[in-house]
């Protein structure tokens, strides 16, 4: 390395930016097009074989296909499809008793020459084990020894040397994600499947439902229809959501009153008044079955706190509070 590096201007910085990100948006339309053409049918049938399996989808790559790898695995694993990464390196020194008859390999080499594959590529035909390649190379090795070949378009590099492998990453990472996806569909995996599989963090709070949130029995505050308001400000006041349904005479909810409804009638004297001149009929509700992200869009949309719960029916059987879902990070 140089012992003087000069500091590049802003310009060229931002200049060299925007052609880095022209060069991967071309590499990515040229593997737009070839999808459009060749490589949808190997690619319809890398899916089919997917689907077909009894056992998991073995990713390998060395180096920069390596590290792409590991994050396709870590895609298909958790979008339905059971994978795991195994460095081809590691293969050659006993992990290749990973792999078993059941599974599926998809090996990713940009040349498709990797000498660390070999090992991975023999073992695979010796067990006829399907093999996925996922390459530029067609006459390559890889290209030659796969049952089933994603050859990627040879874009140019983002590097200006053509050497440091950029715009062909990106591309890989494309193809395992498109791949991803596909094979999600194929299954018909759902946002409730999806969150099997994540439940911790941000997209396990949005995938969360109402149900696994809402409170339930006597935390619910209801009151019957013709209540007297002094009676219903002692049961809202009690339990502490701002606001009490309203069951007519077969439970259904038939209204709210909230601390808003109570504020607009303060004109008038609410010792004398019951909840049915004051509630707000048809109150905005949820279904226990919905997703917490829906029932924060409903508080939002109608600049509410609160929202009961009803079943088919329209009965009563839990309440959501805003405070609940900002608690589990919705918002």
């Amino acid at each position: 390395m140089t012992g003087n590096i000069a500091q590049m201007p802003e310009n060229n910085a931002a200049r060299s930016a925007l052609r880095t990100l022209r060069a991967e948006k071309s590499g990515l339309a040229d593997l737009e097009k070839a999808l459009s053409n060749g490589l949808a049918e190997p690619f319809a049938q890398a899916v089919e074989r997917i689907v077909g399996l009894k056992g998991r989808v073995v990713v390998s790559g060395v180096g920069k296909s390596g590290h792409v790898g590991a994050k396709i695995a870590a895609t298909l694993a958790s979008t339905g499809t059971p994978a795991f990464f195994v460095h081809p390196v590691e293969a050659n020194h006993g992990d290749l008793g990973m792999i078993t008859p059941d599974d599926a390999i998809v090996a990713l080499s940009w040349s498709g020459e990797s000498t660390e594959l070999q090992g991975i590529i023999a073992y695979s035909r010796r067990f006829s084990i399907p093999l996925i390649a996922v390459t530029s190379g067609e006459s390559s090795t890889l290209g030659r020894a796969a049952d089933v070949l994603l050859c990627l378009p040879k874009s140019q590099e983002a590097c200006p040397h053509g050497l440091a492998p950029t715009t062909s990453a990106l591309m890989q990472l494309a193809i395992g994600d498109a791949l991803a996806v596909a094979l999600l569909e194929a299954r018909g995996f759902s946002a409730v499947d999806f969150r099997t599989f994540h439940p911790g963090g941000k997209l396990g709070a949005m995938l969360s439902h109402v149900k696994n949130v809402m409170h339930t029995g006597d935390r619910v505050p209801l009151v019957p229809k013709g209540t007297s308001m002094p009676e219903a400000v002692s049961v809202l006041s009690h339990k502490r959501f701002g606001c009490v349904g309203v069951v007519d005479d077969s439970g259904r909810l038939c209204g709210i009153v909230t601390e808003g409804d109570m504020a607009r009638n303060l004109a008038r004297d609410l010792s004398v008044l019951n909840v049915d001149d004051v509630m707000t009929r048809d109150p905005k509700t949820v279904r226990e079955n919905a997703l917490a992200t829906s029932a924060m869009a409903l508080l939002e949309q109608h600049n509410i706190s609160a929202l009961i719960v009803v079943d088919d029916e329209r009965r009563p059987i839990g309440i959501v509070h805003f405070h609940d879902l900002l608690r589990v990070g919705v918002a």
